[in-house]
């Protein structure tokens, strides 16, 4: 067989022959619990729980001594891989060189503990683990000094525990973990399970190489694209190129003359091609003669919506947010400001576009794809496929980047997979090329903002009044309910209801109109563009009151407050008010809490040629306790990179009901010759974790915004700063 096709077998397969390989070995399970994150933690604390888990979720410890940890997290980069192991082995101790991960199946113990389905999202991974899987660790660790303590007629407590080995009380007899591992896992649950001291941690807070590196440099990592079965087809679909559009119907006579071509389906989202390989059904799908019916979708255009939104804008919305007297406050201010923002629609832009293999049986249905939401896929694929969900297996590959994107709502891309599977009769791998990614919607939406503020005589803010105008990315999901209370969706306001600053009159409103464009979040969601304007404004303000922009939020912000000491941080590391900028470089400040975590971060910015260049980028993160720091400066710096290209570069414009950028070089990423130098400080902190794969992206645009004016005396108030003509 094919080395590849052997990587790619089933889970549970691998399961059985390992464990026949190994002779023997500790197979230990632990229930998840319902709550998690930072809350879960803390009330965990408070109360001085003693859970215990019993099997669901599996660690395995072979006769060989090797650790096998199952990981209910989709890997695409943010390094859940090594971050959760360690939070495992925090309490277990085993040789960090023994350790591999799998990727956990589609099974309700994997659900996240605070979502309730399977999914990889939100920043939550370590927050929502953080103690369940330490207890999995000790649990772990309790079971195999008993087992080896019986063997030595000795007490349990008598015993040591440490790097992979059991110690007996003479201090000189040991016995490895593999060697009790099988009389260990026939051994009843403890009843109750203590966790370490932090002050005892050996591998939380402290750098470790990533579990899946070598298996990206050698090749050997499996992304969704890279699976192969037999007698697999490739299939490419010609969607609708208007948003809602239908088709009505088609001529595949050129299509099945090419080489390679199986066959021409019609499926509910277009028109599959099927092929022995890419290009021939890629060739051949560009052959086909289609007419569409439109809809009202082709009247949608960029201008249209902009206007739209801003006549809304001047209108009353749903009110999220409300303090004080703003209409009083407003009047009080001895100085005022109203600005309108722009922010465009977002591709995700993943480096492995969509792509998902699906072998579809009678009674069975398997599929392999890069995830981020297992549940609510494997619901979609049962219902196209008439089964039960427990009749659908999916296997998480690794994923060439998410960001959202790979965890729709709809499951669109999977829900489209099975269906052509159903129309095909064989295996197939659907695909997107980058063209039918960046043009096939659910984007980050659109956004027009208008605030109004005002100073008082000792030049504090008095009044803060932010009308938003967007789609809402919950609005017709499984999420609805929960997220939209009283015309208000949550994601579409977070960033400016939680609002840090202390100005005593706010009030925000929302306007959320419906139309054909899909969207769905985006890395930091609603972050993403309420960031930007309110850290812009807060600038305003600063500006208004003559003060500097780092003295001005300070002095709003409570002292002591996790803001304030991010702000304080970033601002000193990059020598604010100590260290003058280079001719013709200016500073710019920005400081945002999402995801339960704080960053700031200080831009040094430049015009070439008229056109915008970071130089370097100071960032402060409070995001709790840090678990490998390495990862958290690697999740920082890569959220500054997205939300730079963005800011830079990013939009998607439409003409026609068409989205007119289609790849890289009208949609461009952050070019290496654009990276700026990037500095990461860490806030210590003893608080249960929180997020860092998105907290580090909305600081970066309002940052470099800020920065703009001070070196050109221009406000930038909408995105990408490439539209703007700075010079």
């Amino acid at each position: 067989m094919n080395p590849r096709e052997e990587v790619l077998r089933p889970a549970r397969r691998r399961f059985l022959r390992d464990a026949a390989l190994l002779a023997g070995g500790l197979v230990i399970g632990f229930r998840l619990p319902e709550k998690g994150g930072r809350a879960w933690a803390a009330e965990e604390a408070a109360a001085g729980a003693a859970k215990v888990y019993p099997p669901n979720a599996f660690i395995r410890i072979a006769a060989d001594d090797s650790v096998t940890l199952i990981v209910n997290k989709s890997e695409m980069g943010q390094g859940v891989y090594t971050s959760l192991p360690m939070l495992i082995n925090e309490e277990l101790d085993a040789p960090w060189e023994r350790i591999r991960v799998e990727a956990a199946p589609v099974a309700a113990v994997y659900n996240h503990t605070q979502f309730g389905i399977q999914l990889t999202g939100g920043s939550t991974s370590v927050a929502s683990s953080w103690e369940q899987l330490r207890r999995v660790g000790a649990s772990a660790r309790m079971l195999l000094v008993q087992a080896a303590a019986q063997r030595w007629g000795v007490p349990a407590s008598a015993c040591k525990a440490e790097n992979g080995r059991i110690f007996h009380p003479d201090g000189h007899t040991s016995l490895s973990y593999g060697e009790v591992a099988e009389e260990a896992g026939k051994l009843p649950l403890p009843a109750e399970v203590p966790l370490k001291d932090p002050k005892h941690f050996k591998w939380i807070g402290k750098s470790l190489k990533r579990l899946d590196t070598p298996e990206k440099i050698t090749g050997k990592a499996v992304f969704g694209i890279d699976v192969r079965l037999p007698n697999m087809l490739t299939v490419l679909v010609a969607r609708s190129p208007v948003f809602g559009g239908k088709l009505k119907r088609f001529d595949a006579t050129e299509a099945l003359k090419v080489p390679g071509v199986v066959g021409v389906y019609e499926v509910p989202t277009g028109v599959a091609v099927a092929a022995n390989g890419f290009w021939p059904a890629k060739t051949a799908r560009d052959l086909l003669q289609i007419e569409w019916d439109e809809g009202e979708g082709a009247a949608l255009s960029t201008a249209k919506l902009r206007e739209d939104y801003f006549a809304l804008a001047r209108t009353p919305g749903a009110v999220a947010r409300r303090d004080g007297d703003v209409a009083s406050g407003l009047k009080a201010a001895v100085k005022a400001v109203r600005a309108e923002y722009e922010v465009p629609y977002l591709a995700h832009a993943p480096m492995e576009p969509l792509n998902v293999t699906v072998d579809l049986r009678p009674d069975h249905c398997t599929i392999w794809t890069g995830t981020q939401s297992q549940t609510l896929d494997r619901m979609a694929a049962a219902a196209v496929a008439g089964l039960q969900p427990e009749e659908v297996e999916i296997h998480t590959t690794y994923l060439g980047g998410g960001f959202g994107r790979r965890a729709n709502p709809h499951a669109d891309f999977v829900t489209e997979a099975v269906q052509v599977a159903k129309a095909v009769g064989r295996p197939v791998q659907v695909i997107w090329t980058r063209e039918d990614d960046l043009r096939g919607g659910y984007y980050r939406p659109m956004w027009v903002d208008v605030i109004e503020a005002g100073i008082g005589k000792g030049g504090k803010p008095v009044a803060w009044k932010h009308t938003l105008v967007g789609q809402s990315i919950m609005e017709g999901t499984p999420m609805a309910a929960a997220m939209i209370k009283d015309g208000v969706d949550a994601a579409s306001v977070e960033g400016a209801v939680t609002l840090p600053y202390l100005i005593p009159n706010v009030q925000v409103e929302l306007h959320s109109p419906k139309h054909p464009v899909p969207v769905q979040w985006w890395r930091s969601v609603g972050h993403s563009h309420t960031a930007f304007v309110v850290e812009t404004m807060i600038d305003e303000l600063a500006h208004l009151a003559r003060q500097d922009p780092v003295k001005f939020r300070l002095s709003l912000l409570p002292h002591g407050s996790r803001h304030h000491a991010a702000l304080q941080l970033a601002a000193q590391k990059a020598g604010w008010g100590k260290v003058k900028p280079a001719p013709g470089h200016a500073f710019g400040v920005a400081v945002h809490e999402s995801f339960g975590s704080v960053v700031a971060e200080v831009a040094e910015v430049s015009l070439e040629n008229g056109q915008v260049r970071v130089h370097r980028v100071v960032a402060a993160v409070d995001c709790g306790r840090v678990i490998n720091p390495d990862g958290v400066v690697q999740q920082i710096e890569g959220g500054i990179v997205y939300g730079l290209a963005a800011a830079l570069h990013g939009e998607i414009t439409l003409e026609g009901g068409r989205p007119v950028q289609s790849n890289f070089h009208d949609y461009p990423l952050l070019r290496h010759s654009e990276m700026p130098r990037v500095e990461v400080y860490l806030v210590p902190s003893e608080a249960p974790p929180s997020g860092v794969g998105e907290p580090g992206t909305p600081p970066i645009a309002p940052a470099v915004a800020n920065a703009l004016f001070a070196l050109t005396g221009k406000r930038v108030r909408r995105l990408p700063f490439a539209r703007e003509n700075l010079a």
